[in-house]
């Protein structure tokens, strides 16, 4: 037996359009088509990354860059810097994506990066230790070999 999704592809889209509009932005090709990247990624992305995967949709790289930019300032995205200096951006909360800040893995090795889940790492500061690991909006980043490079 086949598992059918209730929801059609077009209620998906009328989603996110309703979100989109929520936050204030318009709701163009362009935008739903990084919103559903964003949405359908387990990882957080960056922009050659959603360049590739858009690939032949006709969108240039400005235009899908300017859209993250959009998210991310809206809060609908969130983007990080685990330390290559490479902005990687990743859906908040709804499906797919995260309701709070957490970990990510990075590969010393490869570079890949995957989302940790958020109870994962704890941090408790000793006496003598900076005050920004009282701060929320902490980024930890882990480094290490991923699976497919250890």
């Amino acid at each position: 037996m086949v598992y059918r999704n209730p929801v059609t592809k077009r209620e998906q889209v009328d989603t996110l359009r309703a979100t989109l509009r929520e936050a204030g932005l318009r709701a163009t090709l362009s935008r739903l088509a990084v919103l559903r990247q964003l949405g359908a990624s387990k990882t957080p992305m960056s922009h050659a990354e959603v360049v590739d995967r858009l690939a032949g949709s006709g969108f240039d790289r400005a235009t899908l860059y300017r859209n993250l930019i959009d998210l991310a300032e809206c809060g609908l995205a969130r983007r990080t810097d685990v330390g290559d200096h490479v902005w990687r951006f990743e859906l908040v909360g709804g499906e797919g994506g995260h309701d709070q800040e957490h970990p990510h893995f990075v590969c010393s090795n490869c570079g890949s990066v995957q989302c940790l889940p958020a109870d994962s790492v704890s941090i408790r500061p000793s006496r003598g230790a900076p005050r920004a690991l009282r701060r929320k909006g902490l980024a930890i980043h882990v480094r290490g070999l991923c699976d497919n490079c250890a």
